[in-house]
């Protein structure tokens, strides 16, 4: 389970939250990471409350009453994985487009009465969902649900509106990707890792199909997915469950159900063959190498490697303890980075991926042997009792902040519940991590570190010919 932060929203709680608990909340996190700790089979991690409205928009309340201050957040079940080929980048467009007016509000309103009420607000589009959320004093809460219950289905699209922001997400995307080595190369190695699978296309789009995108395109996909009954709403903060829902009846119940969606999307097919993907850039400082492994989730593929891998990753690449970054920073000196990521939290097949930077006068060659060496041996010996151990208490002492924060907790169990994971998944994370064993670990690791079933990718500078 990630509980995550994202890098296009500001989750930042406000100024006066910040002053008006800060020991308090420290105190009760230390508190409650003392309880997961001991009693994790008994833990929790955040007791939300949750009613359906009758046109089917599920509804999660998580209340924390520590300041009067809210964060909305409407999620719809449709990313860049749901777009049809030939129209990558649409979902995102779509996100850009729906801070424009509607029938009752013009351009640039919703946002000027968020800032005028003192609040804070952004949207992020991933492979698996879009969502919008504000950060707000509790009493403007209803005006943030009246407004976002707006454009649900009340957008105005015209050419006037669509062309200018076309040229602000092909902006983006050349400030983002085409103008980052790291991230050109990003997209190449999602395109090597997934055959088949639409995740191998980038949220934001390709270049050529953004500028090919029509205003029927756009509005077609818009009446397509954004319906109540294809979104969650989740509220956390100084609310009930009780004093939401006569408002979440009057603003997003009167909005018509809309068709019953499948999110069809194709299968993974097996993977045979290792791959290489190397990239020169005249823009590039540090070498980097990266190895990525396709992976289950906790919804595709060999599902009951999820929680074991969480915790792999923790112990092989989880920070300054970690096994790499030991033995490749500190130990031999090998690196000035080393580290590893996974999160199971996606709708389809995700990746395990394992990074290392050089020192310099070291080769790429000879770190990506030193992070082989580090795989061989859990996949041979294992890893240790202590060391699961100590990767366990730092995650659940994670989520025991993450519980502490006024916004984590929308964000959590908005992801899961978008890509179609259950309240009681997130809730039982802390017990499953807790169960997880050493030989979990090292069957787990066995399964994904599979060389033909990984993109290994170098990254080095290309050095200008001297005149």
């Amino acid at each position: 389970m990630t509980f995550f932060r994202r890098r296009r929203a500001s989750f930042a709680p406000s100024p006066q939250t910040a002053r008006l608990c800060p020991r308090l909340g420290l105190l009760a996190a230390l508190v409650l990471a003392l309880a997961i700790i001991a009693a994790p089979a008994r833990a929790k991690v955040f007791s939300p409350e949750t009613f359906t409205l009758d046109n089917g928009m599920q509804v999660v309340v998580i209340s924390n009453h520590r300041a009067p201050v809210v964060t909305h957040m409407v999620w719809y079940k449709v990313g860049s994985a749901d777009e049809q080929s030939g129209y990558s980048g649409i979902a995102h467009f779509l996100e850009h487009l729906m801070f424009k007016g509607t029938k009752t509000r013009a351009p640039g309103e919703f946002s000027k009465i968020v800032a005028e009420n003192g609040g804070q607000e952004n949207a992020f589009t991933s492979y698996d969902y879009t969502a919008y959320h504000q950060t707000i004093a509790r009493e403007h809460l209803e005006t943030m649900m009246a407004m976002e219950a707006d454009r649900m289905t009340n957008l105005v699209l015209t050419d006037e509106i669509i062309e200018p922001e076309r040229q602000v997400v092909r902006e983006e995307r050349r400030m983002r990707t085409d103008n980052n080595p790291s991230a050109i190369l990003g997209e190449h190695v999602s395109e090597s890792l997934y055959r088949n699978y639409p995740y191998r296309r980038p949220i934001i789009g390709y270049d050529h199909e953004i500028v090919a995108m029509t205003r029927k395109n756009i509005t077609d996909f818009y009446k397509h997915w954004y319906a109540p009954n294809n979104a969650i709403l989740v509220v956390a903060g100084d609310i009930t469950a009780k004093e939401l829902k006569p408002l979440a009846e009057k603003y997003y119940g009167v909005i018509p159900r809309g068709p019953k969606i499948d999110r069809l999307r194709p299968a993974e097919p097996p993977q045979e063959a290792a791959r290489i993907v190397a990239m020169k850039h005249t823009q590039v400082r540090q070498p980097s190498w990266r190895r990525s492994y396709i992976a289950p989730s906790y919804l595709y593929g060999e599902t009951e490697h999820a929680d074991a891998l969480q915790v792999l990753t923790e112990i092989l690449g989880g920070g300054g303890t970690s096994r790499l970054y030991r033995k490749l920073v500190i130990d031999d000196k090998l690196a000035v980075g080393a580290g590893s990521h996974y999160s199971p939290d996606s709708r389809g097949p995700t990746q395990f991926m394992i990074y290392a930077s050089p020192r310099p006068g070291v080769t790429l060659p000879q770190v990506e042997a030193a992070v082989q060496a580090e795989i061989d041996k859990i996949e041979t010996d294992g890893v240790t009792a202590d060391e699961v151990a100590r990767a366990k208490k730092r995650m659940l002492a994670g989520a025991v902040f993450a519980r502490d924060s006024f916004t984590t907790g929308a964000q959590t169990l908005g992801a899961a519940l978008a890509v179609g994971q259950k309240v009681a998944d997130v809730e039982a994370w802390p017990e499953r991590i807790a169960a997880v064993t050493a030989d979990q670990i090292k069957a787990a690791a066995k399964f994904v570190f599979v060389k033909k079933h990984s993109v290994t990718a170098f990254l080095t500078e290309d050095k200008e010919p001297k005149e």
